[in-house]
């Protein structure tokens, strides 16, 4: 049997720390694995890019980033990203799992009793027709309302490295995806951001009623842990530090909160 610590490493990639949030719930799942966190803040948000352009830039830095670290999986904890490059990664690297992250509305419509479900994404994830296409096929006796933020994924970056967000700017991005008809009201608020769970403490606070926001990170880290049994095999990437998992940033300037961050989450700066 593969030594879990001597097998190929995880790569979990997202545009910037809101990956970490899968890594916590895959870490729970694979605690003897090693783990590559990749933050492409370089390119950070995803949203300002066109979509072209930031399909191209994904698929050339994870040529690099293969090549590199030869890991077992690719988890691609980034909505954005997911529903617009996820197809043409494997097509581009077809011997090669990529684990994608999209919006939870298949398990929402299951859950909803009222039968009025937000998705709160980036206006990336919103604008995206993979979005609207699993609203078709899986939520077609439901009401729901998309909700595109352009600042929440920033607001969870500045309170993960610094501590403090503002509440009335979390409760401003979140209110619209609360909605009343006929006596009933929203009940299921997808998180379609890895980002926004950070700010979940945040959101239930300033939230005008209870919802249940769902976090689809356990099953994205769940789907990782089921594809490992075919992927083994031994490791031929660059060598990860001793007693540490590795966290590479694309813009190499990492400042001292982050760098607390990281290692609070167990990730050597690369």
């Amino acid at each position: 049997m593969t030594d879990p610590s001597n097998a190929r490493p995880i790569l979990m990639f997202d545009s910037g720390i809101g990956g970490l949030t899968v890594l916590r719930e895959a870490r729970v799942l694979m605690p003897d694995r090693r783990f590559v966190y990749v933050a492409d803040d370089a390119a950070f948000p995803y949203g300002a890019w066109e979509e072209p352009a930031l399909r191209a830039h994904v698929l050339e830095l994870f040529g690099k980033l293969l090549d590199r670290f030869s890991p077992a999986i690719s988890v691609i904890a980034c909505n954005t990203a997911s529903t617009l490059v996820i197809d043409a990664l494997r097509e581009r690297f077809p011997g090669h799992p990529f684990v994608g992250t999209v919006p939870a509305i298949k398990p929402a419509a299951e859950r909803t009793r009222s039968g009025l479900v937000s998705v709160l994404a980036t206006p990336g994830t919103v604008k995206r027709q993979y979005t609207r296409d699993l609203i078709g096929k899986w939520a077609q006796k439901c009401h729901v309302r998309l909700v595109g933020s352009d600042n929440l994924a920033g607001l969870a970056e500045v309170y993960m490295r610094e501590g403090f967000v503002d509440e009335e700017a979390v409760r401003t991005e979140i209110a619209p995806c609360f909605v009343e008809h006929d006596a009933l009201r929203t009940d299921i608020v997808v998180l379609a951001c890895t980002h926004y769970p950070f700010l979940a403490n945040r959101m239930r606070k300033t939230a005008p009623w209870p919802v249940d926001w769902l976090d689809p990170a356990e099953a994205i880290a769940r789907r990782a842990f089921s594809l490992l049994a075919d992927t083994e095999a031994s490791h031929r990437g660059e060598a990860l530090p001793d007693g540490a998992d590795l966290a590479v940033f694309t813009s190499k300037r990492v400042d001292f909160p982050t760098r607390r961050l990281m290692q609070g989450f167990g990730l050597a700066i690369s």
